[in-house]
């Protein structure tokens, strides 16, 4: 009998049970990344019903977005990650909003109006941004941390989802390849 189990409790050692547990931590944080390479939908078809309106003045919801691709990023003037993908962002809106593409910024600060006016301002950042509470988060299914992004396609349906940092070289693939899709009218 001893001989047995003597397999298995090589098998369990300190390392392999260690890298188990690593695995079992990334798979969950890696899989909307690997969706967006390989073209797998990790949002479902849910279709987000909201309306924000933007620092500018302009309301925006899925009926005046629609035709475009969007991605909407859940933000905060407090979240590092949020401050460490913003220029990422925005440099992917100026390549791609010629071609349809709509970045919307979500933020989900309370300190006021003015602080994330000056806070986009002093980062340049020119795509719309909207000061959001729980019920946007809500329609799009609830956000679990910031930052997090839906990108939805020109039907406004939710193809990808991330929470956490988002990155860029998996980002333009999914962007590009909703953007070479026809819209929802030409199908």
């Amino acid at each position: 009998m001893e001989n047995q189990y003597s397999g298995w409790r090589r098998w369990l050692s300190p390392w392999n049970l260690a890298t188990i547990a690593i695995l079992l931590w990334l798979a969950p944080r890696l899989l909307p990344h690997l969706g967006a390479v390989v073209g797998v939908e990790s949002g479902g078809r849910r279709s987000p019903s909201y309306e924000v309106a933007t620092l500018t003045g302009e309301a925006l919801s899925p009926a005046e977005l629609r035709g475009k691709v969007v991605l909407v990023n859940f933000w905060a003037t407090w979240c590092g990650p949020c401050r460490m993908e913003m220029p990422a962002l925005q440099a992917m809106y100026e390549r791609h909003r010629g071609e349809g593409l709509v970045l919307l910024g979500l933020s989900v600060d309370r300190g006021g109006e003015q602080v994330v006016r000056d806070y986009v301002r002093e980062r340049g950042v020119t795509y719309p941004v909207a000061i959001v509470g729980p019920t946007v988060e809500a329609a799009f299914g609830g956000v679990r941390g910031y930052p997090t992004s839906f990108l939805l396609d020109r039907g406004g349906v939710v193809r990808h989802e991330v929470i956490g940092p988002l990155a860029p070289a998996t980002l333009e693939l999914a962007v590009r390849r909703l953007l070479d899709e026809p819209a929802p009218n030409a199908r």
